[in-house]
């Protein structure tokens, strides 16, 4: 059975509502075995989980007593569609990507918060167990990212309006091929480094583009609102198209027309502002 990521119906009452993803599902293809009967079985599947079921298991492990960091076991789940009559697989890998969200908090809290949230011997140790993991599997990367309170601006390059679906309630996500998506990060680079100032988004935005290269050419990707559908007004999302007035800007720097640019990068930056501030709203 193929499912969409997204909780709906019930469901959707209990939302965690902070957490966006940009998402790679890829053909079975692209997996060795024994992953590769795995998926194809796993597809077959009615009770598949959503998001909101992953990111809930995660808050459990931090809530419990001591805090789980990072589970002791990867996860055998993944996000599963159906592209162009193909079934693809985003495999969540929960382990790895709670260790590299683990490496992000500890540059972006001070010592004291952290230590309030995880004690110092369980980051130790799950640093530890990182580190061996590594020297095993010195490959790996995550099929998913995630983002609380905003969308990063440089996902916005990967997608256009027309790729854009919002249902009222529900969701808000893009989806497109990977080889659209690399083929816009190419092009926005090109732009991008031939104005002036524009050397932070050019940074993001090439760590994004040898992100998309370690996956299959065939391969989709997802950039997927999550829990801001049921954080933000209804009114604010069905206005929201990111993806259309950044690509609108990348037109006009190409252009030239710097002064268009800039109002379109002002105004995608004040949009998103507003919505991290939620992230120290009591």
């Amino acid at each position: 059975m193929v499912t969409d990521p997204s909780p709906a119906g019930p469901a959707a009452a209990l939302t965690v509502p902070y957490a966006t993803y940009l998402r790679v599902y890829e053909p079975l293809v692209a997996f060795a075995e024994p992953e590769r009967s795995h998926w194809a079985r796993y597809g077959a599947r009615s009770d598949i989980p959503t998001y909101q079921d992953e990111l809930r298991r995660s808050l459990a492990g931090l809530l419990s007593f001591p805090p789980v960091a990072v589970p002791a076991k990867e996860s055998a789940d993944a996000f599963v569609a159906e592209w162009n009559g193909v079934l693809v697989v985003c495999p969540w890998r929960t382990r790895l990507r709670g260790w590299l969200a683990l490496e992000e908090l500890a540059t972006q809290f001070p010592a004291p918060v952290l230590d309030a949230a995880l004690p110092p011997v369980v980051r130790q140790q799950a640093v530890a167990d990182y580190e061996q993991w590594r020297e095993r599997n010195p490959d790996a990367r995550p099929w998913i990212r995630s983002a609380a309170w905003q969308v990063p601006l440089r996902w916005f390059v990967l997608f256009s309006d027309e790729e854009r679906r919002y249902e009222e309630g529900v969701l808000l996500r893009y989806r497109t091929p990977m080889v659209q998506a690399r083929r816009r990060v190419a092009r926005a680079l090109r732009t991008l480094r031939a104005a002036e100032g524009q050397e932070l988004l050019v940074e993001g935005l090439v760590e994004v583009g040898r992100w998309l290269e370690e996956f299959h050419p065939r391969a989709l990707v997802e950039l997927d609102y999550g829990g801001l559908v049921h954080a933000l007004a209804r009114e604010q999302l069905a206005a929201d198209h990111s993806a259309g007035d950044l690509a609108a800007g990348l037109g006009a720097l190409a252009a030239g027309d710097s002064r268009v640019a800039q109002e379109a990068w002002e105004g995608l930056a004040e949009r998103w502002r507003l919505v991290r501030e939620r992230l120290f709203a009591n």
